[in-house]
């Protein structure tokens, strides 16, 4: 693994984990084994650094959504894999989606980074809105609003059950705050 990756990955965790604020260029160093001079080799400043994880991250994100889209049948199997993916980015309540824990800290991060969250934000609600709009058509889940006010609300049921998770230090609060979205789940086609 060359080093921009090493420090991108130990970045991502450290994030997840603590969140933005909660490590310094000296953490990266002992995590990866590198002088801190080196780091700024790649990376700047840390706003730098803050850029080029959320990108990444936010790019296997969507990449991730649009395969699910690809290779679900209905709404309702592309929103069990999206359930899945909130609860496997927990790691049993032991860290977050990158997009949550910035989300979490998003005054102390720099502008930039604040304006790919938000972007990210846009572009998760684009695709759910897709998938309930699916749904209204394949009746495969029960919808209670527009399918852009039911985009709104899984995704702040999902960043929030991560939230109430992660204080706990287990995915418990996460599955049961999301079990009465997952019932919603079961095919109604006739």
């Amino acid at each position: 693994m060359d080093t921009r990756t090493a420090l991108l990955d130990s970045a991502e965790l450290a994030s997840r984990t603590r969140g933005y604020d909660g490590f310094s260029y000296a953490d990266l160093s002992r995590d990866v084994g590198i002088r801190k001079a080196s780091i700024h080799h790649h990376f700047p400043k840390k706003a730098d650094l803050a850029e080029a994880v959320l990108a990444r991250y936010s790019d296997a994100v969507l990449t991730r959504l649009a395969d699910i889209a690809k290779a679900s049948s209905t709404a309702a199997d592309a929103f069990k894999a999206y359930l899945t993916l909130y609860r496997e980015a927990l790691d049993d309540g032991r860290m977050l989606c990158l997009c949550v824990a910035f989300g979490a800290g998003r005054d102390s991060l720099p502008t930039a980074a604040q304006n790919q969250l938000t972007a990210f934000h846009a572009d998760s609600i684009a695709w759910l809105t897709r998938q309930f709009e699916c749904a209204a058509r394949d009746k495969s889940v029960s919808l209670s609003g527009s399918p852009r006010d039911e985009a709104a609300a899984c995704l702040a049921l999902m960043e929030g059950a991560q939230l109430v998770a992660r204080a706990s230090g287990s995915a418990a609060p996460f599955d049961q705050a999301t079990a009465a979205f997952g019932a919603r789940l079961a095919p109604t086609v006739q």
